[in-house]
């Protein structure tokens, strides 16, 4: 080594980029590479999302359609397989609250849990829930459970 091949540390030296807007002797004084007028050209702009260059945008020009009921009552479904499954894995022995699907991450604890009836159900157990559908009861009433609701 000696003083004709001295060189930095790789990585230790970063290409700074053009230094616009710092006079006219730089080549890059004047209006700093923004081009004449416009909006690009000040200050503080940013482009809206959506923005289509001046042309009416799509989120414009397709029509509002629809209605939301605000009376309406959202229930979180708990299918008969779902129940039968935690059954096999020990997770439940004999009755299904709303703090054991709780518990098990199948609800949330601000929500209304309504049995559905997909698959079958083999156990016998005490299912307690907001709601159920006709064949959900009668399929945990003809494994010889029972379904109370809250």
């Amino acid at each position: 080594m000696d003083l004709s091949n001295l060189k930095p540390a790789e990585g230790s030296v970063k290409n700074q980029g053009k230094r616009v807007g710092r006079g006219q002797g730089s080549g890059k004084g004047g209006t700093a590479t923004r081009g004449h007028k416009g909006a690009k050209s000040r200050s503080g702009y940013s482009k809206k999302i959506g923005f289509e260059g001046g042309q009416m945008p799509i989120q414009r020009r397709v029509p509002k359609f629809g209605f939301t009921n605000i009376n309406r009552v959202e229930y979180q479904g708990v299918n008969l397989d779902v129940l039968q499954q935690l059954v096999e894995n020990k997770k439940v022995a004999d009755t299904v609250d709303f703090d054991t699907l709780l518990a098990n991450g199948l609800v949330g604890k601000n929500d209304l849990v309504k049995i559905l009836g997909r698959g079958e159900l083999k156990a016998k157990l005490k299912v307690s829930a907001h709601k159920f559908t006709a064949s959900a009861k009668a399929a945990i009433e003809a494994a010889g459970g029972e379904a109370v609701t809250l």
